[in-house]
């Protein structure tokens, strides 16, 4: 009864969470503000909201070819629609619990393709810390060009800089700490793991050892390109955002990111991220709010008719 009760919460603690900021945020609107936020999305020239999705399917593109490369170095020639579908349906599962379409996809791919599953999810884990060690890049270097702002912001809300600086310090060490642990203790318990973990592990590094190395990092960075680029085009879907200067976008894009993980598909986390960010420069709340459900529902329709599509067509295009 565990496992159900665990799956149960994991799916609607995330959704209840992204429900009551939707509340939150509609109920601290004014109805002036409501009203402009519905002339907003009337007004809006779909073009560039088109053109931004058009953008992330290069970003599912690249992500599915990417993938190749690792699962290839462990000696499995896939059909990269197989790929390519089982990486949009791990989009739509995340829509449901946060994080779980790693796991699908790697289950994905054992049925249609007899990639053994701590293989295959061992590269996806890899991928996990490409994106994030690039993510973590963007984050430096959004925060080192705005950190005047930044610093400002958090002096108005009391909380000071030099925290964060610390905290982030202590998170690093036990970080090093534990990778210092896992490689040289003899622990039984360690031991233990990392036989459990054995195909995960060869996964994870087959990205250190495959030939392909250099096309993988070109692929990763070009996934997170794509994103920015997506995010980027929509600001000219208003006419409010379009003299947006590219350092704000990428700071709404940082924390839009961040939001994605607290709720299910960043259902109600997202907007609320980009209309504060968003705020701190000095565009309105009602466009502020207006832009960020402006991209995460056109972005959210994309994943589940992908989704959708990739799922019914699966089983379709793989009929022994």
């Amino acid at each position: 009864m565990k496992t159900p009760i665990r799956k149960f919460l994991s799916l609607i603690i995330p959704l209840l969470i992204g429900i009551g900021i939707i509340y939150y945020q509609f109920t601290t609107l004014t109805p002036n503000e409501l009203e402009k936020i519905k002339i907003s999305f009337l007004k809006a020239d779909y073009f560039y909201v088109f053109l931004s999705l058009f953008v992330a399917l290069f970003g599912y593109w690249s992500r599915a070819y990417r993938w190749k490369f690792a699962l290839q170095h462990l000696g499995y020639q896939t059909k990269f629609r197989n790929d390519l579908m089982t990486v949009c349906v791990s989009y739509l599962v995340n829509l449901t619990i946060p994080r779980s379409g790693e796991i699908s996809r790697a289950a994905l791919l054992k049925k249609y393709e007899n990639v053994p599953f701590d293989k295959a999810f061992g590269t996806v884990v890899a991928e996990r810390i490409v994106d994030m060690l690039i993510f973590l890049l963007f984050v430096a270097v959004g925060f080192v060009s705005q950190y005047d702002k930044i610093y400002s912001f958090l002096l108005e809300k009391n909380v000071k800089f030099e925290t964060l600086i610390w905290v982030s310090i202590a998170g690093f060490l036990m970080f090093i700490i534990f990778i210092l642990v896992w490689i040289y203790a003899e622990w039984k318990i360690i031991l233990k793991l990392k036989q459990k973990l054995a195909g995960l592990i060869e996964g994870m590094q087959s990205i250190l050892k495959m030939k392909d190395k250099w096309n993988y990092i070109f692929h990763s960075f070009f996934i997170w390109f794509s994103y920015l680029i997506m995010f980027y085009v929509t600001i000219f879907a208003l006419p409010e955002t379009t003299n947006i200067s590219f350092d704000v976008v990428v700071m709404g894009f940082i924390f839009g990111t961040l939001a994605v993980g607290f709720t299910n598909g960043g259902l109600g986390a997202y907007p609320l991220a980009i209309a504060m960010i968003f705020s701190l420069y000095g565009i309105s709340n009602d466009i502020s709010v207006a832009f960020g459900w402006l991209i995460w529902t056109s972005q959210t329709l994309l994943t589940i008719f992908l989704g959708l599509l990739s799922y019914l067509l699966l089983p379709v295009l793989n009929k022994k």
